[in-house]
């Protein structure tokens, strides 16, 4: 069997996996989440847990939609979510009085809690990725604005 040469033929950079800005953001973020799994472990929560605990320090009381708005989660992966935090006592889903097609989500006393033991968590990962402070401010910061032009053009 023969192998054509365009099989064998070499990429262009613009092809070459480590040129890809959104293999370097896939690639750092499965490392990241790495990075955090011990971490997180010794809280007893997932880092996608995590991510909806920290949008409920911000903003406590919101709506499941609201919520996932926050975290870009929709609601079928965010439902379940919820679910198992509120099996740890850590948050509470109840209907809306005045529209019950709304449900709220608020941190019970031990989800406010845990808010101390996480800060070990930013401290520690400060360290590990050898950034300033600032550094890290003006990198998430880029990030940001980054997802914000990449929303607008999924919404186009």
């Amino acid at each position: 069997m023969k192998s054509s040469k365009a099989a064998h033929a070499p990429a262009t950079d613009a092809l070459l996996l480590d040129n890809q800005m959104c293999f370097a953001l896939y690639s750092t973020s499965l490392t990241m989440s790495k990075v955090y799994q011990p971490l997180l472990k010794k809280l007893g929560v997932t880092y996608s847990q995590y991510v909806v605990l920290m949008a409920l320090w911000e903003r406590d009381g919101v709506t499941v939609s609201e919520l996932g708005d926050k975290v870009y989660l929709d609601s079928g992966t965010l439902t379940p979510l919820l679910k198992r935090l509120e099996l740890l006592g850590l948050v509470r889903r109840r209907r809306a009085e005045e529209d019950e097609r709304r449900v709220l989500v608020s941190l019970t006393p031990k989800g406010r809690e845990l808010k101390t033991k996480a800060n070990e968590v930013a401290d520690k990962l400060a360290c590990t990725v050898q950034c300033s402070p600032k550094e890290v401010k003006l990198l998430t910061r880029r990030l940001q604005e980054m997802r914000a032009i990449l929303v607008k053009s999924i919404a186009k």
